[in-house]
């Protein structure tokens, strides 16, 4: 193999894994944009969970049983 065969050889090889970091970069940002957003959505979840908490302490629960036992 002569230097330009290398030379165009070792290009296309760059360009290759350019391309693939670029790929690698965008799922990276998707990924960053989801879990930014799951964590909003658990943040707003555990709010709402100690609302009802907060709401259900003064309420009695009957402790009997079932009518089928």
């Amino acid at each position: 193999m002569n230097y330009d065969e290398r030379i165009t050889e070792l290009e296309s090889r760059v360009a290759f894994q350019e391309d693939a970091l670029d790929k690698l970069n965008d799922v990276i940002a998707q990924q960053d944009r989801t879990i930014s957003e799951l964590q909003k959505l658990i943040t707003a979840f555990n709010q709402q969970l100690k609302t009802v908490g907060q709401e259900n302490q003064g309420v009695a629960f009957d402790d009997a049983p079932p009518p089928h036992y």
